[in-house]
């Protein structure tokens, strides 16, 4: 690793232990019952979602490249952007798009990726140094969902929040998301923000529901998570997947629905969960949006939309806002 790039390590020393803690405590001890789905990524599951965006019914990730390809110049056009944060950074992939087109334009100086896993940091850290060697890198480990803070670098920044992962936060979650965010830009800042967008209910509960069975076993994931992390013994062969499309919501539900009767014990937390036969516990929310209800969505939380691109069959958004 060179000296271009930085790690900031912003979570106290068990931050990940005791927030998975109290999330099983509070998720599971009460109707009806939940697991944030940011529990589905150890190395297991990373592996297992990367296998699910190359399923062809698995099209956002293809939809925002290809809005990526076409319009990242445009972005570097509009923003230029001396310092890229990306929010949810993961291995960066994507991010790419983004990186050559602010360099070919001339202003980038800085890639600020945030996330909650130091060894995905510092994996893409030395690609990206070895792929940009005039690129300074200034990872931070965080997690965003519970605080935020922005990389200081050289201003304008443009903050990336790709893949869609805003809708797996609930109105009240996208409040507090969006109102951190706004306070944490100043003047000539921009949002890039993507958006999965609402569609044919087939097409919908396809993408997380595939023929081969692997978001099956992305969503059982966390049982084993539980299991390893908490002592647990869920048996997730006791559960079977469900993709169900909450329609007064306009939202993909992931839940697991226990086949039989049974009590799951959890030592760590000192507690037992009794599962009737039927019952479920929801593992993700995937909120699917309008653009009018989204533009207008952002402009109550002090951003403005100037820019809305979509992929060639309208099923992706990727907006530009910028604050108010």
């Amino acid at each position: 690793m060179t000296s271009r790039f930085t790690l900031d390590r912003r979570l106290p020393e068990h931050h990940l232990a005791d927030s998975l803690r109290a999330d099983v405590l509070a998720g599971l001890t009460a109707p009806p019952r939940t697991l944030p789905p940011k529990w589905f990524y150890d190395a297991r599951g990373s592996k297992l979602f990367d296998e699910i965006t190359r399923l062809p019914e698995y099209y956002p990730t293809r939809a925002e490249r290809e809005i990526l390809r076409l319009r990242a110049a445009d972005v570097a056009e509009l923003t230029g952007a001396r310092t890229l944060v990306e929010l949810g950074s993961g291995s960066s992939d994507k991010t790419r798009l983004l990186i050559d087109a602010l360099l070919r334009r001339g202003t980038l100086e800085s890639y600020a990726p945030v996330d909650v896993s130091e060894s995905a940091l510092s994996a893409a850290g030395e690609a990206l140094c070895h792929e940009y060697p005039g690129l300074r890198i200034a990872a931070t480990v965080a997690d965003f969902g519970d605080r935020l803070r922005l990389s200081a670098g050289p201003g304008p920044r443009l903050v990336a929040f790709l893949g869609g992962t805003l809708g797996n936060l609930d109105t009240a979650e996208r409040t507090v998301f969006h109102e951190r965010l706004r306070s944490c830009l100043g003047a000539g800042d921009a949002l890039l923000l993507g958006a999965d967008l609402v569609k044919d209910e087939d097409v919908l509960v396809r993408a997380y529901n595939d023929a081969q069975g692997i978001t099956a076993e992305f969503n059982k994931n966390v049982l084993r998570v539980l299991n390893r992390e908490l002592g647990a013994d869920f048996d997730p062969g006791s559960f079977d997947h469900l993709a169900v499309w909450n329609r007064g919501e306009e939202r993909i539900e992931m839940r697991l629905r226990s086949r039989t009767e049974h009590t799951v014990t959890l030592p760590a937390l000192d507690v037992k969960i009794p599962l009737a036969r039927g019952e479920e516990v929801r593992t993700e929310i995937s909120v699917k949006f309008r653009r009018a209800g989204l533009t207008d969505e952002l402009r109550r939380h002090g951003f403005a939309v100037t820019r809305w691109w979509t992929d060639a069959r309208e099923r992706f958004a990727l907006l530009l806002a910028v604050p108010r």
